[in-house]
């Protein structure tokens, strides 16, 4: 017998003598499995979206369910959501909650993140970024650069198509006329009647890849992109400037909070906007891990980030 087969009866031959002793001792012990059934946040779980209000905090999971927190992020409630992958969430003026699924769907909640429903829709193929107006209609933006709204809670969508291949990743209302789409190649949309037409303004330079965007007024907004990079515009997208980013980790979401811009991104980073310069929030027990998902939680001055492994981490804002 050569070294090879020798060693593989060997293996074979322990491999048996553990399953006797296996069987000789008995039901094999389960409470580590059905505790970890218990628990509402799972290991597997991916975080991709997350949202507050005044009375909850929800978490958007990829496999079929959301996370809910009525305690600043202290214990969650789990809530089931067919197969939905939730992208994307938001809040409407009401209090409400609005989600989109990868899966072509749009979901709804009421403040208190429960009774779910969801409404399909065609397009986008792709649904990328959800936004509710000062009005309550629901605007979902994604590939092929679509824009679909709707003013009966999903009953009915009309649809506008830009004409690019690009995708829209940001879309955000300032009032109920104004609102604002971010798109590949750095390309950015206007509309200043309420979604009924859009016009294309300058493109941000170097064909920028933006993650996310956040205006504060109808002239002043930050865009974040690959590699870090950060943009400004004081004049409504006619015209972009670099800002320092001293993170150097790319933010992929971008929030208010106290009135001041913050990010979560790569490398367990949270930022914040420190005059024309982006800041590292420091925390405790910083981990390098990736945060896909950022919220600004407002009644305790804290950011709520999370990720991949079930991550869901509340940090104290900057000077808090």
């Amino acid at each position: 017998m050569n070294n090879s087969m020798g060693r593989h009866w060997r293996l074979m031959t322990s491999v048996a003598s553990l399953l006797v002793l296996a069987g000789c001792s008995g039901s094999a012990d389960l409470s580590a499995v059905h505790a970890e059934e218990q628990r509402p946040v799972k290991r597997y779980d991916v975080v991709q979206s997350l949202v507050s209000n005044d009375k909850v905090i929800v978490a958007g999971l990829q496999n079929g369910a959301v996370l809910v927190s009525s305690d600043g992020g202290h214990k969650w409630r789990r809530e089931s959501l067919d197969s939905a992958s939730m992208v994307g969430l938001t809040t409407c003026p009401d209090g409400t909650l609005l989600g989109i699924d990868f899966h072509k769907k749009v979901w709804h909640a009421d403040a208190e993140a429960a009774k779910w429903t969801s409404v399909a829709m065609d397009k986008p193929r792709v649904p990328l970024t959800v936004a509710c107006d000062v009005v309550g209609r629901w605007w979902v933006a994604g590939t092929r650069s679509q824009i679909a709204y709707s003013a009966d809670k999903g009953a009915s969508w009309h649809l506008t198509d830009l004409g690019e291949d690009a995708q829209i990743t940001a879309i955000q209302f300032l009032d109920k006329d104004y609102g604002v789409a971010t798109a590949e190649f750095g390309m950015v949309f206007v509309t200043e009647d309420g979604g009924q037409s859009w016009n294309r303004r300058t493109d941000m330079p170097n064909e920028f890849y933006p993650y996310d965007a956040l205006y504060v007024s109808r002239e002043h907004g930050f865009v974040s992109g690959l590699a870090g990079q950060m943009l400004v515009t004081d004049d409504g997208g006619q015209s972009w400037t670099a800002q320092k980013n001293t993170t150097g980790a790319p933010l992929y979401r971008l929030f208010e909070l106290n009135g001041i811009p913050h990010g979560v991104g790569a490398g367990g980073v949270v930022a914040y906007l420190d005059g024309d310069t982006w800041r590292p929030v420091a925390y405790p027990d910083q981990m390098p891990v990736f945060f896909g998902a950022g919220a600004a939680v407002n009644p305790q001055k804290a950011v709520v980030a999370g990720g991949p492994g079930g991550l869901l981490r509340v940090i104290a804002a900057a000077g808090q």
